[in-house]
């Protein structure tokens, strides 16, 4: 796997697992995750950035096994002191994570980016790829909903996703620059690969963002490249998290081949030549062929870490045929 060079777009727990995998089967200088940073949002005074932080907790071997967010051993004192006070206590931050966002936004008042605060993290960790964000401008997302118009966190957390979608806004996305390195990481790789992550409020800001959609589809200097995109959608729901729902009060029926669709093929001016859904949606593979994109049928629940590792090596084959 040493002679490529692979791109893994994530967010969330999904992303995370399969970066993970990815991690485990290339050498840390031929693998980039470019990371969401929609979520992020400041809260109590700090800088929280939820996916970028499961991202690297999980590739560090940090992260809680039984939510797949948050540090392992994590301890929740100040949080049961605040609640104590009266104060926010509605987004949970364990003591060991609020010295990543004590100190991120310690570094970031500082005037560092937030790429290099993560590089320095990342080091500290023993974390081998490259993980960049999307953006180190702030590029918040805004869910629309029946009942107005709420922040990412307010929506998810707070409200626990209840409120009926209607839509998204990627506020100051159109101002908004990809980070350093990103851009080039993108245009060497030999394959991109969208993990299975959320597709409207994961992956819909990363790609957002000016350049990077182009970037992923231009040719590298070997004339060749692969997007392989994997599925969140299983039997028609979500493994974790939201994406099902808002498919559904979108109008749309969640399934896999909803999510080829919406991410579609390159012959139609869309981002993907493959598509890896689980063995529970292999009747839909037909349908997907007939979208111009190649689709691979294989077991994608990742609950073990060879789980995690199997799936890698499959998306990684794959993209290597395409």
């Amino acid at each position: 796997m040493s002679s490529i060079k692979v791109v893994a777009l994530a967010g969330g727990v999904g992303g995370a697992k399969l970066a993970d995998g990815l991690s485990r089967v290339l050498p840390p200088q031929d693998f980039t995750v470019v990371v969401n940073t929609g979520d992020d949002f400041e809260h109590l005074g700090l800088r929280i950035c939820p996916d970028l932080d499961t991202v690297c907790y999980t590739l560090a071997g940090l992260a809680n096994p039984s939510t797949g967010w948050g540090r392992v051993d994590e301890c929740w004192n100040a949080m049961e002191s605040l609640e104590v006070l009266g104060g926010p206590a509605w987004f949970r931050l364990g003591d060991h994570d609020l010295a990543t966002h004590l100190e991120r936004t310690r570094r970031l008042r500082e005037g560092k980016l937030l790429t290099d605060v993560t590089r320095e993290f990342c080091r500290s960790w023993g974390v081998g790829p490259l993980v960049l964000p999307m953006s180190d401008d702030e590029v918040p997302t805004l869910v629309h909903t029946d009942e107005g118009t709420l922040p990412f966190q307010e929506y998810f957390v707070r409200r626990h996703f209840q409120p009926r979608v209607t839509g998204f806004c990627f506020h100051n996305v159109e101002r908004a620059r990809p980070a350093p390195e990103v851009l080039d990481a993108l245009r060497q790789a030999n394959s991109v690969v969208i993990c299975p992550s959320n597709p409207w409020v994961s992956i819909g800001p990363i790609l957002a963002v000016s350049g990077i959609r182009d970037a992923i589809l231009k040719a590298n200097n070997r004339g060749r490249k692969s997007v392989v995109a994997v599925s969140p959608i299983i039997g028609g729901k979500a493994v974790k998290g939201p994406a099902a729902k808002m498919y559904m009060e979108l109008g749309i029926e969640p399934s896999a081949l909803a999510v080829a669709r919406h991410y579609g093929s390159q012959s139609s001016g869309g981002l993907l030549s493959g598509f890896i859904m689980d063995q529970e949606d292999q009747e839909q593979a037909d349908a997907i062929e007939r979208l111009g994109i190649t689709p691979e049928v294989t077991g994608t629940i990742m609950t073990s870490l060879q789980d995690r590792v199997e799936l890698a090596q499959k998306v990684l084959e794959f993209g290597m045929m395409l």
